[in-house]
């Protein structure tokens, strides 16, 4: 029997022993299905991947799934065995990286094994535990059967033990997926000359019915990639085009579900498509109600990938940039690659947010939408340095370190990262445009995020602080609002026994702070407490030692501003 060598490789189900075994009560088949069985059960034993077993403790059924020319294709109903198998935590390659990595070559040749699971054998002591009955006996697996737990993962193994020195080089693999690319043209007779002696080596056998040599595109793990780029798979996109109309749960299920595939090239997929969320969740008290709105959104999403965008992979180590945006509903990011003033975006994301993140404060949404984005592009992250363009002062909100446990949480997540924080420039690519567009009102290319020095006539930020002591403890507040009407709020609970005016001096501290962080430089500040306004200003004297030092630390805190006002205002108004 060709293939593998069991030297090189053997699947081993490695069964838990105190699992009983399971005989599977034996299934009736129709007249035509017993005749695909038996058909295919002598290919099976000519081709030497199954022989007849006597007393199996394990013992599974055969499954017949007709196959889209109109033949039955047999499987087995391994439920039970798989129930007993440890999972096998081989990793798997990640698709978008293996994408990235093979776009931009100007010649790919694309290659599919022979039967390729079956090239594996059995662990021969696993053989009978792989076993299975039809109408004419028992049978076992001596090779490795679709539809066993672990069995990609083994398969996995396999090729990158195989193609340890190509992969990542000149080739690609994706378990039974491979592909040889060459940058440049003159190499490829080279590289897969190179992939066909390791094939040769191993006794790995190819279908060449469904190999392609030479080409400059391909279809690859769902994408379509080429030197210009990643671009969506035509036949998802068709899928999605030549959809009816939705009459029911399922066809919502189906369409999120070709959403999700395709969800790379969506831009703000959250918000474009939220009715057909709600058509999902209103199910449950008032039926599935498919409305006029539901069928605009689903006639514009087929607008939209009539013309999907280009997205592009980007090249080792160069810096990427982040825009993004936040809805009452979503939030979305998109990651781009800059070449000569051209901005390309390499991959959208988004997500609905749950109830209780709806209720966050716009601050906060952005700071989870930063890290949403690091953690489900967390490779594009750990390689690249990441610029977040942006109009919002998100830098100094992460960096404070009396914030919420929650964007404390955070920012000790994205320190692992090299992120660096810059205002929103000019959009340079309509895709772009298209993202931003009714997000937030973008800054001015001259405001700086920095501290640096800025003319006069800059505009004015305003800090409301507020201090309070009860009976169980005392505590700050904060709000600071930017010139364009962006608000951060937060509050603070002080560790220690404070009175009323340490309290309110704490809520100044923490204010003046944060406006620093956010590179405000005009702040007028309102504070209800009439003494520390006075104490402040020089009109009254701080006779006591404690509030003497506050007073001390206040006003060093207003040295770092160009201009700085503090006024009393009624605590009704504050």
């Amino acid at each position: 029997m060709p293939g593998i060598s069991a030297e090189v490789m053997v699947h081993n189900l490695s069964l838990d022993p105190n699992r009983k075994p399971v005989r599977q009560k034996r299934r009736n088949h129709s007249v035509e299905k017993l005749i695909a069985i038996r058909e295919e059960v002598k290919k099976l034993l000519d081709a030497g991947f199954i022989r007849e077993v006597q007393y199996p403790d394990w013992l599974s059924n055969v499954v017949l799934v007709k196959k889209s020319n109109g033949k039955w294709q047999m499987c087995i109903d391994f439920t039970d065995v798989n129930k007993a198998c440890p999972k096998d935590s081989f990793p798997l390659p990640r698709i978008d990286l293996l994408v990235d990595s093979t776009a931009v070559h100007e010649l790919l040749s694309f290659m599919d094994a022979h039967s390729g699971y079956n090239q594996i054998r059995m662990s021969p002591e696993d053989e009978e535990h792989a076993s299975f009955m039809t109408d004419q006996g028992t049978y076992c697996y001596k090779v490795m059967p679709f539809g066993l737990k672990n069995a990609g993962a083994t398969y996995q193994r396999l090729v990158n033990k195989m193609f340890e020195k190509q992969i990542g080089r000149n080739m690609e693999v994706y378990v039974d997926d491979m592909l040889v690319k060459s940058r440049v043209t003159g190499d490829h007779i080279r590289d897969l000359e190179e992939s066909f002696g390791v094939l040769r080596q191993h006794q790995m056998k190819l279908n060449p019915a469904n190999c392609v040599f030479g080409v400059a595109s391909g279809k690859f793990l769902g994408f379509i990639i080429s030197q210009r780029g990643i671009e969506a798979n035509p036949e998802k996109i068709k899928a999605l085009a030549d959809m009816a109309p939705l009459r029911n749960v399922k066809d919502v299920q189906r369409l999120t579900g070709r959403l999700a595939a395709l969800s790379r090239f969506l831009a703000k997929s959250g918000d474009k498509y939220q009715p057909f969320f709600q058509a999902l969740r209103g199910t449950k008290s008032n039926g599935f109600q498919w409305t006029a709105d539901f069928q605009t959104t689903f006639d514009e999403l087929k607008q939209y990938l009539a013309n999907p965008p280009l997205l592009a992979s980007p090249k080792d180590r160069e810096e990427l940039y982040l825009y993004l945006a936040v809805s009452e509903v979503s939030l979305s990011s998109v990651l781009v690659r800059q070449e000569s003033d051209i901005q390309q975006p390499v991959y959208y994301v988004s997500k609905t947010l749950t109830s209780s993140e709806t209720r966050y404060p716009r601050a906060e949404k952005m700071a989870l939408a930063l890290i949403f984005a690091a953690r489900k592009l967390r490779p594009y992250f750990q390689v690249h340095r990441v610029v977040v363009l942006m109009d919002q002062p998100l830098k100094g909100i992460l960096q404070k370190p009396d914030i919420s446990r929650r964007l404390v949480k955070w920012a000790i997540e994205l320190g692992e990262f090299d992120i660096e924080f810059r205002p929103r420039p000019a959009i340079k690519a309509q895709a772009l445009a298209d993202f931003i567009v009714e997000t937030t009102t973008p800054i001015q290319e001259e405001q700086p995020l920095e501290n640096e020095e800025q003319p006069d006539g800059v505009p004015e930020w305003t800090l409301h602080v507020d201090g309070s002591f009860t009976d169980s403890g005392s505590g700050a507040g904060v709000i600071l609002t930017a010139p364009d009407g962006f608000e951060i709020k937060y509050s603070l609970k002080l560790d220690f026994a404070a009175t009323n005016n340490v309290a309110e001096y704490k809520a100044l501290l923490a204010g003046l702070r944060l406006a620093k962080e956010c590179s405000a430089k005009k702040l007028a500040v309102h504070s209800d407490s009439e003494l520390i306004v006075n104490q402040v200003n020089g009109g009254f004297e701080a006779n006591n030692p404690s509030l003497a030092r506050y007073l001390e630390k206040a006003r060093e805190a207003i040295q770092g501003f160009d201009k700085l006002t503090l006024v009393h205002v009624p605590r009704a108004e504050n």
